[in-house]
């Protein structure tokens, strides 16, 4: 749904209002109340008309020709030249000689705004007017000039950091107050040479890194770090010169050109290590320090925070009453800055307060509103960077730019905060301060070694110019739900690993006598020396406690099939299905026929793959697993025992469950095949016609994307890997009956032998051995064939896996239109081939029984099956929720479990409900007419019992004494039953 926002265009300057102290406090906790995920999960929407798209450089970084045409040294030149620094900026991306092709990259973007500064050394050599350089500034002028023919806006900033060396050298710099003064009559010359057509002015950018990190740690240019109080007198200097400038401009200027100016904060988010309104304090001060230390005094009552006062005592400069008059108010709009500057890598611990640095554009823009009043905010700078050696494909800056542009809009459209521009860092890349060469940001890959410097546009340039175009993210049809109900016959279930097992009936089985306290609180009380005689009866199925209790789970759940998964080593130990454990296939038994008379159908697998164990039998495990040739007769032996012992009430087998795993070899592989075509033929000639069932494996199946979408480059890495990961099993048994030709090539390609070679009759064995098509899934992940370090890097395939990080993770990626393209694929490949998911959960803390995650997950991931069966006609005939218990499969269940208490989690519910409405049916549509479930057995009243109890009574001093208890069951029941 469409949200609406008032989006307030201001107009003149803002005007600063008195805040609460500590007014942005708020903001942690209301984060916390959010709904969860659902606030989390990606908001389609788009900007304001009139948001200010941009983009920025910084005139070090990019421009070169450090002495050329008459620029003076700045303190950049001096500090790359310092100590054993070997690498300068001297050269840069060299945009002083490539102005076209900078404006050519900056109109390619589509962006309405250029933000970049202007070396002040270039038009003042030595820092002063006296020292005047006019072939500087009509650089600007060019600059300018270029940005008007292509309808891009300015925005201009006075300083970035490269102070004019001989500043530094005669006056001690921004140490000295002196320079309040410079700086003023040099952003008096730049208002009036540039002015006219110049609406956006930012007097100094960043400084927290100017004062803390030039004049404190030494990390930056100047480089001084001899007084530790240094850094804030150099902090109050910069708020002086800003406001010095600002009234210079308001004054001057602004009645005829009608600009807006400010100065550029920057700062990190930081998040409690703890729960306690200490740690939340702790973070607020933390922001107080690096961003409140400049932010408070221009938009609040010019003077520091609180906050800083207390703990810095002396060490903080005072302001007069003028002072802090001059200070106050001087921002037309707050400038912010947020990604991979030195403000958010802090550089040490001692600002965070002992509490948790974090990314979050969308809350770090809710408390600077909630602070600082509602200004007007313009994001000037943003994004993140990728190594040096990574060239045109920079998946990781690209998915972080989508990560702070998408928590822009939401702040926007869900936190009303007054965000009116974002700008994307940077235009190009360039010398990265202290990191030198070793980070690029550019949205543009500069190739240092050519001698014109080229420029090639990279995947984040090519979507940030999609966004601009798109002015957002619009809804598309394919991202709202859908409305329908699946078909009457479709199959709605839970799947669990296993189930629990207990083979001792719990009924009739104690031997012990009790004394019955009658006279005064009615225990019974064990008599220690006394047991009763054996019992000789057969035991029922009733007379299991456990499988009473797992049926009636899955029974409440509103569920027409069970999955669940038997034990290969347990019921065949010896590997001799002539001596198979009977007692655990008696139980099998009997909880496939309780399935059934809950009217439930059992699902079973025969083997489920597990990387902790391959739970084979001793003889087979010993002995090569499944790379013994005599390993795939021995499993079809074990199907024949479990279909001809449990066939009566199982119609649906698995034969092997997710045997595609990637610690799978192919020659192991190769084998599960075989075993699996073995155990199907072994249905189809011998059970298939008196028991009707459908035999088929089910593969492990998340969904992969190609990491730039619209990149040719990247969907072929994609086909690649779901070809060795899906098609690997599915192509012998569905297709070809051979691996996919894109596998072999691959192989081939490597000189790889490891993919066995289909003999004639293993081929004819192998294929059309199904009856459907299942599959787990349960993620999505992207790939793509661009290699960063920071990722993980598949060598054999060629393909580096990574996330989108405006995904919600738990503790994989939730993705729910994953699940429709991987039902897709199999429609594309397999044709009309009948689909389950036989499998499909997410992993949630299983403190959390109101798991909103879970809740959250299955909408939204049965939607976009409803989505491919409705739309895509995909013949889904099953969905099937993972997993019904926390014990059997930690984090996964609908139910949870504390001590021995079992526990309705909310999810289960959630389930229920659709499972009752058999989809999302349209709203005031006729309901879905469908035939009734058959009732079960009405004579096979296995569990219905009614108790009489018998007692042998020994009366003394009010004590009875009962020798066992004695359960007789009314109900007659049929031979079928048993």
């Amino acid at each position: 749904m469409k949200a609406l926002l008032t989006f307030v265009t201001f107009l003149g300057f803002f005007t600063p209002v008195t805040a609460k102290p500590n007014a942005g406090l708020k903001t942690w906790g209301r984060f916390n109340k959010l709904p969860y995920p659902a606030d989390k999960a990606f908001l389609y929407d788009t900007f304001p008309k009139d948001f200010i798209w941009a983009v920025g450089t910084a005139a070090y970084q990019v421009e070169g020709a450090f002495e050329k045409d008459g620029k003076g040294l700045s303190i950049w030149d001096t500090f790359t030249r310092g100590g054993t620094r070997m690498i300068t900026g001297d050269v840069g991306s060299d945009s002083y000689h490539n102005i076209n092709a900078d404006t050519r990259a900056i109109k390619q973007l589509g962006v309405s705004h250029y933000r970049f500064s202007l070396s002040w050394s270039r038009i003042f050599p030595n820092g002063t007017r006296g020292s005047y350089n006019e072939i500087g500034t009509n650089y600007y002028r060019t600059l300018i000039k270029k940005l008007k023919e292509i309808r891009v806006e300015p925005v201009v900033t006075l300083y970035h950091w490269d102070l004019p060396d001989h500043l530094q050298q005669t006056l001690g710099g921004w140490s000295n107050p002196e320079l309040v003064g410079i700086f003023k009559d040099y952003a008096d010359f730049c208002f009036q040479a540039f002015g006219d057509d110049v609406k956006y002015w930012i007097t100094i950018d960043n400084p927290f890194v100017v004062a803390r990190h030039g004049y404190g740690t030494g990390v930056v240019a100047p480089g001084i770090k001899t007084d530790p109080d240094l850094p804030f007198r150099v902090g109050h200097n910069l708020l002086k010169a800003h406001a010095a400038a600002w009234h210079l401009y308001d004054r001057h200027y602004r009645p005829r050109h009608h600009g807006k100016l400010s100065m550029a904060l920057a700062s990190h988010w930081i998040k409690p290590s703890r729960t306690r309104l200490e740690s939340l304090r702790e973070c607020q001060c933390s922001l107080d320090h690096v961003l409140g230390w400049f932010a408070r005094p221009l938009f609040i009552d010019g003077d520091y925070p609180p906050c800083m006062k207390s703990r810095l005592g002396s060490r903080l400069p005072s302001f007069t009453p003028e002072e802090s008059e001059q200070v106050k108010g001087t921002a037309d709009f707050f400038a912010l800055s947020h990604g991979a500057a030195l403000s958010f890598h802090l550089i040490n611990d001692s600002l965070k307060f002992g509490q948790q640095e974090d990314l979050d554009l969308r809350m770090l823009l809710y408390w600077v509103n909630t602070e600082y009043d509602n200004p007007p905010i313009f994001v000037v700078q943003s994004g993140w960077y990728v190594l040096g050696n990574t060239k045109t494909k920079d998946p990781k800056h690209m998915y972080y730019l989508k990560r702070f542009i998408a928590e822009a809009l939401k702040s926007i459209v869900i936190d009303g905060v007054n965000v009116i521009g974002y700008t994307a860092w940077s235009l190009i890349d360039g010398f990265e301060w202290h990191r030198e060469y070793g980070i690029r940001r550019g949205l543009y890959h500069v190739d240092f070694n050519t001698p014109d410097m080229k420029r090639e546009p990279k995947t984040s340039a090519t979507f940030y110019r999609n966004v601009i175009q798109s002015n957002g993210f619009p809804e598309l049809p394919e991202n709202r739900p859908v409305q329908g109900s699946f078909p009457c016959d479709f199959a709605w279930g839970v799947s669990a690993n296993s189930i629990q097992v207990e083979t001792t009936p719990t009924q009739f089985a104690d031997p012990n006598v009790y004394l019955w306290n009658i006279s005064n609180n009615g225990e019974l009380l064990k008599l220690e020396g006394f047991s009763a005689p054996p019992l000789h009866r057969t035991p029922h199925c009733a007379d299991y406690a456990t499988i009473r209790q797992q049926v009636e789970e899955i029974r409440q759940i509103g569920v027409n099939h069970f999955h669940f998964s038997l034990n290969w080593s347990a019921l065949v130990p010896t590997g001799d299905v002539a001596h198979p454990n009977t007692t655990l296939l008696g139980y099998y038994r009997c909880f496939s026929r309780q399935l059934l008379q809950a009217n439930v159908t059992p699902v079973v697998t025969l083997w489920h793959h597990t990387r902790q164990r391959s739970s084979l039998p001793a003889p087979l495990d010993t002995a090569n697993k499944w790379l013994n040739s005599k390993t795939p007769e021995a499993f079809a032996d074990y199907a024949r025992l479990c279909y001809r012992e449990l066939g009566a009430y199982v119609k649906i087998w698995i034969t092997l469950n997710e045997p595609n795993d990637e610690m799978v070899s192919y020659p192991e592989g190769h084998e599960m095949l075989r075993a699996h075509a073995l155990a199907w033929h072994a249905y189809d000639r011998e059970f298939r016609y008196a028991q009707g069932g459908k035999v088929s494996l089910a593969l492990h199946m998340d969904w992969v994307e190609p990491a730039f979408s619209f990149s040719r480059k990247d969907v072929e890495p994609a086909k690649r890997v779901l070809d060795f990961c899906v098609g690997w099993f599915a192509e012998p048994i569905f297709g070809s009956g051979d691996y996919p030709v894109g596998m072999r090539s691959w192989l081939r390609q490597l000189n790889s032998l490891e993919l066995p070679v289909f003999k004639k009759d293993d081929r004819q064995l192998v294929k059309g051995t199904y009856d459907f098509f299942a599959i787990s899934h349960f993620s999505t992940k992207l790939v793509t064939h661009a290699k960063e370090d920071s990722y993980t890097y598949t060598a054999m395939l060629e393909v580096q896996h990574m996330i989108d990080t405006t995904w919600i993770m738990s503790p994989r990626p939730v993705v729910p239109w994953g699940l429709r393209k991987a039902l897709n694929w199999v429609k594309e490949h397999y044709s009309d081939v009948p689909v389950y998911v036989m499998a499909n959960g997410v992993q949630e803390d299983p403190a959390r029984f109101k798991d909103s995650l879970r809740v959250y997950y299955l909408y939204n991931y049965i939607n976009e099956a409803l989505k491919a069966y409705t739309l895509d006609g995909v013949n889904l005939k099953g969905y099937f929720a993972y997993a019904l218990n926390d014990q059997r499969d930690p984090g996964f269940g609908l139910y949870g479990q504390v001590h021995e208490e079992v526990i309705v989690k909310a999810s289960l519910s959630n389930y229920r409900n659709i499972i009752e409405h058999n989809g999302f049916p349209i709203q005031g549509a006729e309901p879905q007419l469908c035939p009734s479930v058959a009732p079960p057995c009405r004579s096979c009243h296995v569990l219905g019992k009614s108790p009489v109890m018998g007692f042998l009574i020994l009366v003394g001093s009010g004590v009875l004494i009962t020798l066992g208890l004695i359960i007789y069951y009314t109900a007659k029941r049929h031979k079928e039953c048993y």
